[in-house]
């Protein structure tokens, strides 16, 4: 996810995007310690984005504040 692609969201959108990702990193960890899984960099991608996401938000907050 690029976010350039973030930035047109808006803020309510971002979090719910964050949450839903940061579920998904759960339960692919909880795979991961059961079995291997299929694609173990799928966890370092969603890792950068739920940061690229968290980034989007402040830079937004930030806007808004100033």
């Amino acid at each position: 996810m690029k976010a350039k692609d973030l930035r047109s969201l808006a803020v309510e959108d971002l979090q719910k995007k964050d949450n839903e990702m940061r579920e998904d990193l759960f339960k692919l960890r909880f795979k991961h310690g059961i079995r291997r899984l299929e694609n173990p960099a799928k966890l370092s991608q969603l890792k950068k984005d739920i940061a690229r996401v968290q980034t989007v938000i402040a830079e937004k907050k930030q806007n808004q504040s100033a």
